[in-house]
C-alpha cells in the first residue's frame, strides 16, 4: 500500500472515531441530564407544551404539567409558565391547555401565565423568553421529559434564559427501556443538528421532534 493510500485511510479511520465519540459522547450526556431534578428557587417554573386535544393535555403534557405544579408546591417558584402554541385548526393552545389544567388542579390562576406561541422548543422558548425578559425575571426551573431536558436546557440558555434542569419522571416516555432508548437516539441527533445549525430539528423534516 502506498504511503497515500495509507494517509487517506488513515485519515477516514480518524474521522470515523472522532464522529463515534461526538454521537456517543452526546448520547451519554442526554441520558445523564435526564437523570437530573434542580429544585433550586427561581422566578418561574416553566413547562414546554405538548400535544393538546380540545383543551385536554396529552399524557406527555400531563406528566410534565403534574411535577410542574409538584414543584410550585415545594416552593421552587411562585408562578408557572406555559408554553407552546397551537396546530391548524386547533381551539386551544398548548400553553392554555396547561395553565387551565394546572388551574383546574388547585394552582391559582394568577400563579399561571400562558405563553401560546411557538410550534417548536426553540421558537416556543424565544417566545418564553421575551416575557420573562419583559418582566424582569431571569433564572427558570425548565420542566419537560428527561430526554428532551438537554437540548430545551440548550436552547433555553442559548435565548438568555439562566436554566436548571427537572424533567418529569414519569409518562409514557418513560415505561419501558425499548421506549428510552428510541428517545435516547432522537434527541442525539436533534441535539446535534441544533448545534451545528442552530434550527430546531423540524427543519429535517419529518422527524416528528420538536
Amino acid at each position: 500500500m502506498s504511503t497515500s493510500a495509507r494517509w487517506i485511510r488513515r485519515t477516514v479511520l480518524g474521522v470515523v472515531l472522532v464522529a463515534l465519540l461526538v454521537v456517543g459522547g452526546t448520547a451519554l450526556r442526554v441520558w445523564y441530564v435526564a437523570r437530573a431534578d434542580e429544585r433550586t428557587a427561581v422566578d418561574t417554573i416553566v413547562v414546554l407544551g405538548a400535544a393538546q386535544y380540545n383543551g385536554v393535555p396529552s399524557k406527555i403534557f400531563e406528566a410534565r404539567l403534574e411535577h410542574a405544579k409538584n414543584l410550585y408546591e415545594s416552593g421552587v417558584a411562585d408562578r408557572i409558565v406555559t408554553s407552546g402554541g397551537k396546530g391548524e385548526g386547533d381551539a386551544y393552545t398548548e400553553a392554555e391547555a396547561g395553565a387551565n389544567w394546572l388551574v383546574e388542579h388547585g394552582v391559582p390562576a394568577e400563579s399561571t401565565l400562558p405563553v401560546g406561541e411557538g410550534t417548536d422548543t426553540l421558537r416556543t422558548l424565544r417566545a418564553v423568553a421575551d416575557q420573562i425578559h419583559a418582566r424582569g425575571w431571569s433564572t427558570v426551573v425548565l420542566v419537560s421529559d428527561p430526554w428532551h431536558s438537554l437540548r430545551a436546557g440548550t436552547m433555553a440558555e442559548d435565548v438568555g434564559l439562566d436554566v436548571w434542569l427537572s424533567p418529569t419522571h414519569s409518562g409514557p416516555v418513560v415505561q419501558t427501556r425499548e421506549t428510552q432508548a428510541r428517545y435516547i437516539f432522537r434527541e442525539t441527533g436533534a441535539l446535534l443538528y441544533y448545534r451545528l445549525s442552530k434550527n430546531p430539528a423540524d427543519s429535517i423534516g419529518g422527524t416528528g421532534l420538536r
